[in-house]
């Protein structure tokens, strides 16, 4: 496992629950508006070190009674070769819950996850309609991500599926769009963007969606999905 950082505690990551939030480094998507571009490459940037396991292991011993549970995000985790491994300790040595965030890329690496009852909480970015996914991913991983949330959808998991929507990206017609892909779905954040620290420098001075633009988006949403929640 390539671990980045660790928040030691968090009250908004993991719902209803106190967590902890430990980032792995690398992923496979290139959103210019990500607000953590330096866990995009595989290897850590120059003059940064990655987080030893035995760390994090020690710090679960120590706050174990102050958390509910673990969020596992990055990056993109499922790049992890030893994610399963390091998701089984987790389990073994603590009491906690464990909520995976993903983009979902990985169908098969995530299946073998939800078999083994592993993940108590899944988050998984929507970042487009189908068509529009080559603005931030190799188009050969849409195959990938549409068996991921069909599996999701027809699941028993605790899971949500969400959308960071960018003024000069989304529009009321893209959030219909993925609004009817994920029909079905339990639950759908429709998340503001936010400038800071993004990938794509141009982005740092964009405005952000005002309140009763996202509520037009939620209506929209709401034509496709019975649960559909803003994070402004």
């Amino acid at each position: 496992m390539k671990l980045a950082g660790l928040q030691k505690t968090s009250v908004i990551d993991f719902p209803d629950q106190i967590s902890a939030v430990v980032f792995c480094q690398g992923c496979n998507f290139y959103c210019p508006y990500c607000h953590n571009k330096q866990l995009i490459p595989v290897e850590t940037p120059a003059g940064e070190e990655l987080m030893p396991q035995d760390y994090f292991f020690r710090f679960l011993k120590q706050r174990e009674k102050l958390l509910d549970g673990i969020t596992i995000t990055g990056g993109e985790p499922l790049l992890q070769p030893n994610l399963k491994e390091f998701m089984l300790k987790i389990k073994e040595e603590s009491n906690l819950l464990i909520k995976l965030d993903t983009n979902g890329s990985n169908f098969l690496k995530l299946k073998a996850l939800i078999k083994a009852d592993l993940i108590d909480y899944l988050a998984v970015d929507i970042k487009f309609s189908w068509n529009n996914y080559e603005q931030v991913a190799p188009a050969e991983l849409v195959s990938e991500i549409k068996k991921s949330v069909a599996m999701i959808i027809n699941s028993d998991l605790k899971y949500e599926f969400r959308t960071t929507v960018v003024p000069q990206l989304h529009n009321i017609s893209e959030i219909a769009k993925i609004a009817a892909q994920i029909k079905g779905a339990d639950k759908y954040f429709i998340q503001n963007f936010r400038p800071l620290n993004t990938l794509a420098a141009e982005l740092s001075q964009s405005r952000t969606f005002a309140p009763s633009e996202l509520s037009k988006f939620r209506l929209e949403a709401e034509k496709y999905l019975n649960d559909v929640q803003i994070r402004a």
